[in-house]
């Protein structure tokens, strides 16, 4: 791959999404169907210059802010869920760079990215009590040479496959958690494409098998520092989740908008010659057009609360950053799931045939969500709200 473009401002980083989100809505039914991964289309995100577009300015990126970042995100989702899902975890990690790596670490990874180099992810582990209960272990070097040596299973891993690098989190013998950034090709790491969901089926969300891997001191991040004081962690992730879903909605409704004007038939006891005149299918456009507005508009809200927070942060604004996403996440989760089905609602018996691949926005929908639970966002937005009670500082909020 040829060093990549380097986007200069959030107008460009709007402009070069939605040209790519064009190009790459056409083959996504195609690929969702047939299960074909999407290494052409990644290289061309890699080279766009999209994925730097949040690394510093002090070290040559375009620094866009969540709102710009957040309809990146909803633009590429809107054309193919999968793809937008591959590069999530990247900016996440970039975010972690930007907050605890050292001056050396981030001049040299940020360089990495500017040049389009990717980042995946290892985080989750399949197994554990819980989703932040992780194993996998970060030891010293038996050498005694200041490296260590990461041993442990990782499932999950959107864009591993695809990465360059590979961020794991991983406890040390201090027990807590830290982020090794190690080579996708270094010695030890394994990653298999056993990813087998019914959605996001193109994401490559496998294992990671990292066995006895040799990572250099400097290669190593105290990611447990992220979560001693305000942060913005979760909240960054989150909106970019949101984002995905405000994204998968809008392309359900796009989709069923194209459908019902050109492929369906309107029921014969409305009396119309065009489906798209049914009183009735206008009337439920009506609503779910304000429900795919409403979860775009808490999107841009939120986006707002995390620059407003990154600006100022302090408890109190990153409890508001927090709060704010998770009210988009919950709207446009459930936003994404309704589209989804209501597509097949509205255009009838014939766009429920396998081969349009309509299915696939369900799908994807159904599956994205399953991230985290929405019903624990609106516990924690109804005690924030009665009580003033604030979120907890971990990674999904």
């Amino acid at each position: 791959m040829s060093r990549a473009h380097i986007v200069t401002d959030g107008s460009e980083a709007l402009a070069v999404a939605s040209e790519l989100a064009t190009e790459f809505r056409k083959g996504a039914a195609e690929r969702d169907a047939g299960r074909r991964l999407p290494h052409s289309e990644v290289d061309r995100l890699s080279a766009s210059g999209l994925l730097a577009v949040t690394v510093p300015a002090e070290h040559g990126g375009a620094d866009v802010g969540a709102g710009t970042l957040a309809e990146v995100f909803r633009l590429l989702a809107a054309a193919d869920a999968s793809l937008a899902q591959i590069p999530q975890n990247h900016f996440v990690y970039v975010n972690v760079l930007r907050a605890q790596g050292t001056a050396a670490q981030r001049e040299f990874l940020f360089r990495e990215v500017l040049a389009g180099k990717r980042f995946g992810n290892a985080q989750s582990e399949a197994g554990t009590r819980h989703v932040l209960d992780i194993r996998t272990r970060l030891d010293p070097a038996p050498d005694g040479g200041g490296s260590y040596r990461l041993t442990g299973v990782k499932n999950y891993c959107t864009g591993a496959l695809f990465a360059d690098w590979i961020p794991v989190l991983a406890r040390a013998a201090d027990d807590r958690l830290h982020v090794a950034y190690v080579p996708r090709d270094a010695p030890g790491v394994t990653v298999v494409d056993d990813w087998d969901g019914m959605g996001q089926r193109t994401t490559a969300s496998g294992t990671v098998r990292l066995d006895g891997v040799s990572v250099p001191a400097d290669r190593v991040v105290p990611h447990h520092l992220t979560f001693e004081g305000p942060q913005l962690h979760g909240a960054f992730g989150q909106l970019l989740h949101a984002a995905i879903d405000a994204g998968i909605a809008s392309g359900a409704l796009a989709e069923a908008v194209d459908f019902v004007r050109t492929k369906s038939r309107p029921w014969f006891e409305s009396g119309f010659e065009s489906a798209a005149d049914d009183p009735l299918l206008v009337q439920r456009f009506g609503e779910l057009a304000i429900r795919v507005r409403a979860a775009e508009a808490l999107l841009a809200e939120a986006a707002r609360a995390v620059d407003t927070a990154r600006a100022g942060l302090t408890d109190a604004s990153a409890a508001e950053a927090s709060i704010a996403v998770a009210a988009a996440k919950v709207t446009a989760a459930d936003a994404a799931v309704e589209m989804g089905s209501a597509l097949f609602e509205v255009s009838g018996t014939r766009s429920a045939l396998d081969g349009l691949g309509l299915h696939r926005h369900w799908r994807d929908a159904r599956t994205h969500t399953l991230h985290d639970p929405g019903r624990w966002k609106v516990q924690h937005i109804g005690r924030y709200v009665l009580n003033g009670t604030r979120p907890p500082r971990h990674g999904l909020l």
